[in-house]
């Protein structure tokens, strides 16, 4: 090999930078050790915000020492930016895609018109986004043309309006105003982004990440070693709406409260009697009647029976009510006809609730002095820095500076509400945190404060929040992913005993089946492993659970290039030639089947990395990654060895004692069995089809949309029982043993379509009341939900998927699986000349594709394991196309080149031969693949457990289908071509 002092130069050259690259790592690992070590022994155990302040001192320790050199070298915060990303699966933390409502950004730009036209165009732009892949507005424009009549956009009402003066006016016609809104759009959707990116640069965790995707209006964030889910997601989702109104005197109405009740009493009586004769109906089939009828019968006064205090004479708190009884006092109050009760000068009196005290659980409702325009007199836009700080009891506030304009507002409301003995609310999202009076006078200078009953962690939240301003309009998570610390630690140890067990194996396989040469080929590898990390690193790319799969996996491709040069060089050894001859042709005749398998590899890759999110994505960059190194590794690093041992004269084997003489001169007829082969295939693909239409595959909240939670307990749980518990709370619940008979995962459907944090809290509460029976007594529900380091029990991961998201996940599977198909067919087409090759090729990965699917349908059902198809499915899927490609070129390049050499052969006896020189490499790589698929499979978690299944499956199958499908099917059809 010429150039061999080059190749030396980069290959260490390389290593040294990969070792360098990885340096960063340890450094890091070693001082956040430190930093945790003295966080938690700086902090007392028994105090109530225990794992708070253990993040805050280790934060503080990090910030400290950020600048200082860690071993004379380079600082821990250079150190940081560069070390090797681990992804949510390894880490645990917080990963969101929020959804910025582009109709609440639409009603904005239309000053919330009233026009019907234009809220008509809304509603129908709610169900056309049901069963379309368009953005909202454009929805939005395409209703709005179906109905619009005689009325344009520029309409005076709709979009001609004060707001978008400036750019439109009422002469432009609808295709002039559309790139007009298209831009205020875009321009709110940054503004969202912005404001989340200020919230989160504060939130605390390292290495957030945020991105837009697309148009659409959706926004990744991925949130690392975050812990507290609520606060994460009050964090991501408020809309920072903070209002200062004035408040009414209370004692205005009491003679309204009378009326009220009066009023409603009759309506409840009504619908009490609709209640009785619905329950005479089926009075035979209910146990619980007479029940039913004392609960109904027990309302006197429908309003004051809630009633269980009220707020002093005079002041801004009307009554107090139960945490539970809140919704109903609500509903009867925004009744068109109770509040036609209020006297016309108070007709606009806005109804608020307070934060509920924890320890009694009463809710205190405010009475709010609000306009016919609903428009506060004063709001948050004019804060111009906010702080946590602490009120006079000691307690968490949040103080606020307001800029000039605010501050002589706020001057005048303070003036007036010390003048009438009032009391100013400070609302933020229809919540009012504190109501205090002005015992002083006239407030100058624009400071105020918020006190109320918050945590540390909310105060120094709020202050965050109001500090990054408010979000243009509401943002609901519509896809979220939560992994528990301890549940990515065990992700990790998992990880990296299934790495180390299996490359263990396949560096003793090596060695065992090529001797010396296999020692070679094992030192290429682990360079080629040393590559891979290297490189993640440097490009700052996420390391994940699958991307631990895609660097095992890669591990096996790296043996197929060797084995197929070692194959190769057996060959030629056996023609007599010279060790040196031998070496020569063995790698340049290697080389064109190598290319092929990987390229056709990559190809899949690419596409998976396209289509792909998440870890998927990750599993992707490191099959990539891996592909370009175990080419450079195999190609250039073993020769160089192999090179270097017969350059000193000495004989290199390329086999051992016992595999001298495996798979020599064999002569199995392949394409006599091809017949056998088609029934039996056809038979396993017809059973699979049957299957997949009848029992159906057992599809994951990634395609359905749903929510999906794995919760651990203390002891065995019997998942019908949990599951009879769940669904009398949800309707629909699923329960699965998830690993240990001590982990359920819990599926359910309940409100898929319904957005918000409310939902989510409803399910989790419900999860923690139905599974409380399992659990231990003294664990509460903020323990049960949220992480920590070291929790063993309650929800250790989510998965929540919109319906939206989840018919996207499923239009980019299908893309994903048979744009791989295309591009494949083509490759080959172009590689080999003849689209018999294609054909072969194309009906092989369908022949795979469909006995996989196939495989997972029959036996869902009773397998130990998980078998959702989800995203790491399609993952799986894409995979095994790649590997069974792999398998095929291999074969169909051996065909051409016997083709070429052995004109005068039939046809057949090519083919056979062909076969037979490939088939110990075949077996080979197919072995020691499955070695490592099986280790990872057996030690490497539950979690991708059902992902190396379908790999295992695929393997199998596609070793199978490249001798006796591929092949065949090329064989007949350019048979009959001649």
């Amino acid at each position: 090999m010429q150039n061999n002092g080059l190749i030396k130069f980069f290959t260490v050259l390389f290593g040294l930078v990969s070792l360098y690259q990885l340096s960063f790592t340890f450094v890091t690992s070693k001082v956040e050790s430190d930093a945790k070590t003295y966080a938690q022994a700086s902090v007392n155990t028994d105090d109530a915000d225990y794992f708070t302040l253990v993040d805050i001192a280790e934060r503080n320790y990090l910030d400290s020492i950020a600048e200082q050199k860690v071993f004379g070298v380079f600082n821990y915060a250079t150190a940081k930016d560069r070390e090797l990303n681990k992804g949510l699966d390894l880490k645990g933390g917080i990963n969101v895609i929020l959804q910025v409502s582009v109709k609440d950004i639409l009603k904005g730009l239309a000053e919330n018109s009233r026009n019907p036209l234009f809220n008509q165009s809304l509603a129908r732009a709610d169900v056309l986004q049901k069963s379309s892949d368009d953005t909202y507005v454009e929805s939005f424009f395409l209703a709005f043309e179906e109905l619009k009549g005689d009325e344009n956009l520029s309409n005076p009402d709709i979009f001609g309006n004060r707001t978008l003066s400036d750019d439109i006016n009422f002469n432009m016609t609808d295709d002039e105003v559309k790139p007009v809104i298209r831009r205020k759009i875009d321009a709110s959707i940054v503004s969202a982004f912005e404001v989340l990116r200020k919230r989160i640069d504060k939130f605390g965790v390292t290495q957030p990440n945020i991105q837009r995707l697309g148009t659409s209006g959706r926004i990744l964030v991925e949130l690392p070693g975050a812990r507290d889910v609520e606060r994460v997601k009050n964090l991501l989702q408020s809309t920072a709406q903070l209002e200062f109104w004035e408040t009414t005197s209370n004692q205005l109405f009491g003679t309204f409260l009378g009326q009220a009740n009066e009023l409603l009493k009759t309506v409840v009586e009504a619908e009490k009697e609709e209640v009785e004769t619905e329950v005479s109906e089926i009075d035979d089939l209910l146990s619980d009647v007479a029940a039913a009828q004392d609960s109904i019968t027990t309302v006197v006064n429908p309003i004051y029976d809630y009633v269980k205090g009220a707020g002093y004479a005079g002041g801004p708190v009307l009554i107090q009510v139960d945490v539970k009884d809140q919704p109903t006092v609500e509903s009867y109050l925004n009744r068109s006809d109770v509040r036609a009760l209020l006297p016309a000068d108070l007709r606009y009196t806005k109804f608020l609730w307070g934060i509920p005290d924890e320890k009694t659980d009463l809710v205190d409702l405010y009475v709010i002095k609000a306009n016919r325009s609903n428009e506060p007199p004063l709001s948050g836009s004019v804060i111009v820095d906010a702080a946590q700080t602490y009120d006079q009891l000691g307690a968490a506030a949040v103080s606020m500076q307001m800029n000039g304009k605010g501050a002589r507002i706020w001057e005048e409301m303070t003036g007036i509400a010390y003048q009438e003995k009032s009391n100013i609310a400070i609302v933020l999202d229809n919540v009012v945190y504190s109501a205090p009076g002005v015992s002083k006078g006239a407030i100058s200078g624009g400071r105020s404060e918020i006190s109320g009953q918050f945590s540390l962690n909310e105060a120094i939240d709020l202050a965050n929040v109001l500090r990054a301003g408010k979000l243009p309009a509401a943002a609901e998570i519509i896809q979220s992913e939560i992994v528990g610390p301890s549940l990515g630690q065990e992700a990790i140890e998992s990880g990296v005993n299934s790495f180390v067990i299996a490359l263990l194996l396949v560096l003793a396989w090596m060695i065992f089946y090529y001797g010396r040469a296999g020692l070679y080929a094992d030192i290429a590898l682990t360079l080629n492993i040393i590559l891979i990390f290297g490189i993640l690193a440097g490009l700052g790319a996420v390391l994940t659970l699958p991307g631990i799969a895609g660097i095992v996996l890669t591990i096996g491709m790296s043996v197929d290039a060797n084995v197929l040069i070692f194959e190769r060089i057996r060959e030629e050894l056996a023609k007599g030639k010279g060790q040196k001859q031998a070496v020569s042709d063995g790698f340049r005749n290697a080389l064109s089947s190598i290319l092929d398998a990987n390229i056709t590899t990559g190809l899949t890759a690419f596409i998976l990395f396209a289509f792909g999110t998440g870890p998927i994505k990750g599993f992707a960059t490191t099959l990539l990654i891996g592909i370009a190194t175990s080419l450079s590794t195999a190609i250039f690093v073993t020769r160089l060895l192999v090179d270097g041992r017969l350059a000193n004269g000495k004989a290199l084997a390329f086999a051992t004692r016992a595999t001298k003489n495996l798979f020599r001169n064999l002569d199995i007829k392949f394409l006599k069995k091809r017949g056998f082969a088609y029934v039996v295939s056809g038979l396993l693909i017809a059973a699979g089809v049957a299957s997949l239409f009848t029992q159906g595959l057992n599809q994951g909240v990634d395609f359905v949309g749903g929510r999906s939670y794995t919760v651990r307990f203390e002891q065995a749980v019997n998942p019908t029982d949990a599951q009879s518990q769940l669904v009398s709370l949800l309707g629909s619940a699923e329960a699965k043993t998830f690993g240990e008979d001590n982990q359920l995962k819990i599926t359910t459907n309940y409100k898929v379509y319904v957005e918000g944090t409310e939902v989510d809290d409803e399910i989790q509460q419900a999860l923690f009341s139905g599974l409380s029976s399992f659990l231990p007594e003294n664990l509460n529900y903020a323990d049960f939900v949220n992480g920590a380091e070291d929790k063993q029990v309650g929800i250790m991961s989510s998965i929540k998927v919109g319906p939206t998201i989840a018919d996207d996940i499923k239009k980019n599977s299908f893309l994903a699986v048979f744009g791989s198909l295309i591009v494949v067919f083509l490759y080959i087409l172009l590689r080999f000349r003849k689209w018999q090759y294609s054909l072969g090729a194309v009906a092989a990965v369908f022949h795979d594709v469909l006995l996989v699917l196939g495989v997972f349908s029959i036996t869902y059902t009773f397998m130990p394991f998980s078998m959702e198809i989800n995203q790491a499915f399609i993952a799986a899927v894409l995979t095994v196309i790649g590997y069974s490609l792999n398998d095929t070129v291999v074969v169909f390049d051996r065909i051409r080149e016997f083709t070429r050499l052995h004109t005068s052969w039939e046809g057949h006896k090519t083919v056979n031969s062909a076969l037979n020189s490939t088939l110990s490499r075949t077996i080979n790589t197919s072995l020691t693949t499955l070695v490592v698929l099986l280790a990872i499979f057996i030690f490497g978690g539950e979690a991708i457990r059902g992902f190396m299944f379908a790999l295992i499956v695929g393997v199998l199958v596609g070793t199978y289908s490249s001798l006796f499908i591929a092949t065949p099917v090329m064989f007949d059809t350019t048979r009959k071509k001649k």
